[in-house]
């Protein structure tokens, strides 16, 4: 995992410097369309060894709101500018400070909110002891989560149910199947927007 984390900086402090006029657009749109809110999401995630820290992203919901756990595809307070980002996973980029300070990496479980991390009881809670990903296999097969929760009766319940105890099952064989091969293969398909269940399968 040394090297893993060696590419990570590389790769974020690199990536960081190219894209940087990308990103300091997007904010200069976001303040000029929206003034009154600031251009940043910052939320308290569970990070390695379960340690919060402040995940950050492009701001995408109404000010004030966007505290919540899950989200749903044609949620009303989700803005204009919002819808774009989160479409082509736009917001996320911002993570790439996250990775660059060693809270995240670009591949692992994505971090939960404290109270879903406290869903993960005994085998289950060696989730926390690598650092949570930018993308992962998980976020993979649920590229279309927000699809899926807008056409259920009970979000929540579904997530809860269904989703999240899957994420954690596919996230652990990640970790049995862990490799740089994996990873680059992951990465591929998530700038690729190709959906991959099990990413280890020949």
């Amino acid at each position: 995992m040394f090297f893993k984390r060696l590419l990570d900086i590389f790769c974020s402090l690199l990536g960081g410097i190219l894209i940087s006029p990308i990103l300091f657009s997007i904010g200069i749109v976001l303040f000029i369309m929206y003034p009154d809110q600031s251009v940043f999401f910052k939320q308290k995630r569970v990070g390695r060894y379960s340690r919060l820290f402040w995940l950050i992203k492009f701001r995408t919901m109404v000010d004030n709101i966007e505290n919540t756990s899950i989200s749903i595809k044609g949620d009303k307070r989700v803005t204009q500018m919002g819808v774009i980002l989160r479409r082509y996973k736009i917001d996320e980029i911002p993570e790439l400070w996250n990775i660059l300070k060693g809270d995240m990496s670009f591949v692992g479980p994505r971090p939960d909110v404290p109270g879903y991390a406290d869903k993960l009881k005994d085998d289950d809670r060696i989730l926390l002891t690598i650092r949570p990903g930018l993308t992962s296999p998980a976020s993979l097969k649920y590229y279309n989560e927000e699809e899926l929760l807008a056409q259920v009766e009970d979000p929540v319940k579904f997530n809860d149910d269904i989703i999240f105890p899957d994420k954690v099952k596919i996230n652990k064989a990640y970790l049995d199947h862990w490799s740089f091969g994996l990873d680059l293969k992951i990465i591929l398909f998530t700038i690729l927007g190709k959906k991959l269940k099990e990413p280890w399968a020949q």
